[in-house]
């Protein structure tokens, strides 16, 4: 950009306040003004320029404020911006239009854009401003919250005051920090601005599920400092006289626009706040404008991002001539608080007359969908998603407009699906960036051939990026070949980042990623880059830099379950155990307190372990023969059998034998998703060995061969891949088959999706396996045999490895120190974890287990 404009003649913009709207006004303006007609003064009061307030949850666990810059914040090369950290405006003289700093500078303006956005409200409860009080908005406030964690020490009870999103955000890095968090809201549910009851309640409950306290309907009456030595450093009373003890306090009630530099000079604010603009955001004074968070635009003040860039662009349009005028604000939201899906959009309470609400209501899932559609239930007005939000970026742009089908089964399971093509050009696809279908469209056949493509040309999907997924159906119906990255670090597809690792040598994500990727990996490449090393080499996969790699259960070779403990299952290949072996499973379970649980994997699993317990239970278990199960793992879990005809009177093959074969040849195996085999003796087909990856059968003659069998959401029957085989020739077909697996399949790609989507389908698999089209027999038999002949088990091999052994703790800082957290109730037939915040119910007995799913 060359300015044109003489020097002389060039007006001053100074923007008080840097967050994310003032940044946006700044790249707009200076991205417009080709002719340099503005000069730009941005007045930032925090020492760090304009960050991602939205995603400030992300700075826990990284504290590296760098990942939250946004894009261009310090202008760097542009002479016509002037950034000032550190400052921040503080009165406004409008008569001589100029503003005076916090630092006794004054500058004068042609135009005053005032950025302030808003700040926490602090209900005025007695006690709110002890130190160990704070707010939840800014990384200063996160760095403080971390140090008051750290030094009161792991489990420690925090309190928020405020359920709505930056409360369950607070909530959720009280919980990161490794406290016991509590939120208090003083409406009868959590979210009540965005959700109803019906949602409030599910999500009441995931939220309890993950190690949540909820109060609701309750308000903090005071907030006491305590003596010395009694729990926690505060003491809450509530509304109901309940009281809390805490270690420090997070308030989240709440925000109220920054309105006083405005109040000051006297421009005209709202009753409740704000800085009165009209629809062009200028304000009382014609020199003057307000927005984002702080602009009260026709009395009413916008809390989201979204309608904040709005203003943001108008004001710069503005400035350069333009007359553009505030639409309106898309109040929609979606997010993921703890994991947890949710989602609201337009009319979500249905407040609109004759409105009607079509609920689908799953408490057993864990999902709550909602639509809100006229009296005649013809146009969507509305609605509210819980649990699982995945409907959300095909159903928010219809809202005003007809459905495309029946709202109950737009919202059904098993009901109509959105595609991109009921979809008009004119519907929001972007409603952060106000973006449309036809803009989106228009980049695609521009040459935007991939998401990140469409992201450049439209800004769609820059934001919150929720409408990610509906850009990728935006590129599939416009026939665009998609980007098949594993992540943006790596513009590879895993199975072509599996070929550089076998042809490179390459052994260290380190060295891939110098090499062949850029940034430094994320929670996507990095366990998928530790599966294929493992898959690729007998190392155990806590050697070296790979153990970083490693996601929870592979870090501790166990499944982490919801009270934060651990199952433990040894191996029984076939659903083989020997008495012995079950007398030193159940005189571990006895000494060690553990739940047993004999799975549908034909294998015992046992339940409640603490991590410093792990390499004392293994050590038990391989002393008596056995070995690790991989439940934990993306890798073989078992290879079910029925007796076969060793025993029974219908069986015309050993599958007993069969199975322990293959599960002791297969062990250990590392692949893109977890894989389960089983083994009949007959067509009666007792071990259900055609809902499994790999499936045998056996026959008259010898052996039927099937693949690609799934349970899960979408079950799959396997498929027949050759009959009639002898042992050698099964064996061979099966390392063939899952070596190419593994080699060619997608992350977390599952047996049954991956040979649907070969090209050539079942034709082409049996080509490769069975006739050796593509020349690779000789090569995928022989990287199976390397697995077979360099296997170790892991649990024994961490036994013999200090290094290893010194990972199995509570608390790194402290690792003498248990987690006194962990509780059980066994004072029924079962031993059940203690969650808290759960209420205490009665399990009846013969009533399924009420542990988390966990690998069999």
């Amino acid at each position: 950009m060359n300015p044109t404009v003489d020097p002389t003649q060039r007006k001053t913009a100074v923007v008080v306040g840097h967050g994310m709207v003032g940044h946006r006004f700044v790249e707009a303006l200076r991205s417009r003004d080709e002719a340099g007609r503005w000069q730009v003064v941005v007045l930032s009061e925090e020492q760090l320029p304009a960050y991602d307030r939205v995603g400030l949850s992300g700075y826990v666990g990284t504290w590296d404020a760098s990942a939250l810059a946004l894009p261009g914040n310090e202008y760097a090369g542009d002479d016509l911006v002037e950034l000032r950290l550190g400052q921040r405006g503080i009165s406004i003289d409008r008569d001589a239009r100029k503003v005076t700093t916090s630092d006794g500078d004054t500058i004068g303006y042609d135009a005053l854009v005032l950025a302030t956005g808003s700040y926490a409200f602090v209900p005025p409860v007695p006690g709110h401003d002890l130190p160990e009080c704070f707010v939840y908005r800014t990384i200063e406030d996160l760095d403080g919250i971390r140090a008051a964690a750290e030094a009161a020490g792991p489990g420690a009870h925090g309190v928020v005051v405020g359920g709505g999103l930056l409360g369950l955000e607070a909530a959720n890095a009280l919980r990161l920090l490794g406290m016991t968090p509590h939120v208090i809201e003083y409406n009868e549910r959590l979210m009540p601005a965005q959700i109803d009851a019906g949602g409030g309640a599910i999500l009441e409950k995931l939220v309890t599920d993950l190690g949540l306290t909820v109060h609701t309907g309750v308000g903090t009456s005071s907030i006491e400092s305590v003596a010395e030595g009694a729990e926690g450093k505060l003491k809450l009373t509530l509304s109901d006289d309940s009281e809390i003890n805490a270690s420090l306090v997070v308030f989240s009630a709440g925000i109220r626009p920054r309105d006083e530099i405005a109040r000051e000079s006297g421009l005209e604010v709202g009753p409740r706040g704000g800085i009165i603009t009209d629809l062009g955001l200028q304000t009382s004074d014609p020199h003057i404008w307000a927005i984002g968070e702080c602009a009260a635009v026709e009395g009413v003040c916008y809390g989201l991002v979204a309608p904040g860039y709005t203003t943001a662009e108008i004001v710069a349009d503005r400035l350069l001539g333009g007359a553009g005028e505030f639409p309106g604000a898309d109040m929609s939201t979606k997010l993921k608080l703890l994991g947890v899906d949710v989602a609201s959009f337009g009319d979500a309470h249905g407040v609109t007359e004759g409105a009607l609400s079509v609920v689908l209501h799953d408490a057993a899932k864990g999902t709550y969908a909602k639509l809100v559609v006229s009296d005649d239930a013809k146009i969507l007005l509305g609605g509210i998603l819980v649990g699982d939000a995945t409907a959300y970026s095909a159903l928010r742009p219809l809202v005003g407009r007809p459905l495309p089908a029946e709202p109950a089964a737009l919202i059904s399971p098993a009901g109509a699906e959105l595609g991109a093509d009921s979809l008009p050009d004119d519907a929001q696809i972007c409603s952060c960036n106000n973006v449309s279908k036809g803009s989106i469209c228009g980049a695609i056949a521009e040459g935007a051939c991939d998401v990140p493509a469409v992201k450049s040309c439209t800004s769609a999907g820059t934001s919150c990026g929720g409408c990610v997924p509906m850009l990728k159906k935006l590129l599939e119906q416009s026939g665009v070949e998609m980007s098949k990255a594993l992540c943006e670090h790596f513009g590879q597809s895993r199975a072509e980042l599996f070929q550089i690792v076998q042809v490179t040598g390459i052994r260290t994500f380190s060295g891939l990623i110098a090499k062949y990727g850029k940034g430094s990996g994320c929670d996507i490449c990095k366990p998928t880059v530790a599966s294929i090393l493992a898959s690729t080499s007998s190392g155990h996969i806590l050697d070296g830099e790979q153990a970083a790699l490693q996601d929870t259960n592979d870090h501790f070779l166990a499944n982490l379950q919801k009270n934060g403990t651990y199952s433990v299952v040894p191996r029984m290949p076939g659903g083989e155990v020997t008495a012995e072996q079950l007398i030193t499973i159940g005189e571990v379970a006895k000494e060690f307190g553990l739940y047993v649980k004999v799975t549908g994997g034909q294998r015992i699993d046992l339940f409640g372990a603490r991590v410093e317990q792990l390499p004392l239970i293994w050590k038990r278990l391989v002393d008596a023969g056995m070995e690790s199960g991989h439940a934990y793992g993306k890798s073989l879990r078992t290879v079910k059998s029925c007796v076969g005809s060793t025993w029974c009177r219908y069986g015309q093959q050993d599958s007993v034998g069969m199975a322990v074969l293959l599960e002791k040849r297969y062990r250990g195996l590392r692949s893109p998703h977890k894989l389960k085999l089983g083994v009949s003796g007959c067509a009666r087909e007792c071990a259900e060995a055609r809902g499994k990856d790999v499936g045998v059968i056996a026959t008259e003659h010898g052996w039927n061969l099937y693949v690609g069998g799934n349970g899960g959401l979408t079950p799959k029957h396997a498929v027949l891949l050759a009959g009639d085989l002898d042992d050698e020739t099964l064996i061979k077909y099966i390392d063939r088959y899952l070596m190419f697996y593994i080699r060619t399949a997608d992350r977390l790609q599952r047996t049954a999706p991956w040979q649907e989507a070969l090209e050539g389908g079942m034709d082409y698999l049996k080509q490769v396996v069975c006739e050796d089209s593509l020349g690779i027999a000789d090569d995928l038999e022989a990287a199976m045999a390397a697995h077979v002949d360099g296997y170790r088990d892991e649990w024994a091999a961490v036994l013999d490895d200090e290094e290893k052994l010194s990972r199995f703790v509570s608390f790194v800082n402290a690792p003498e120190e248990t987690d006194q957290t962990i509780s059980f109730d066994d004072s029924g037939e079962r031993k059940v974890p203690v969650l808290l915040g759960l209420p205490e119910m009665p399990v009846a007995a013969g009533v399924g287990s009420t542990t988390a799913t966990h690998g069999k």
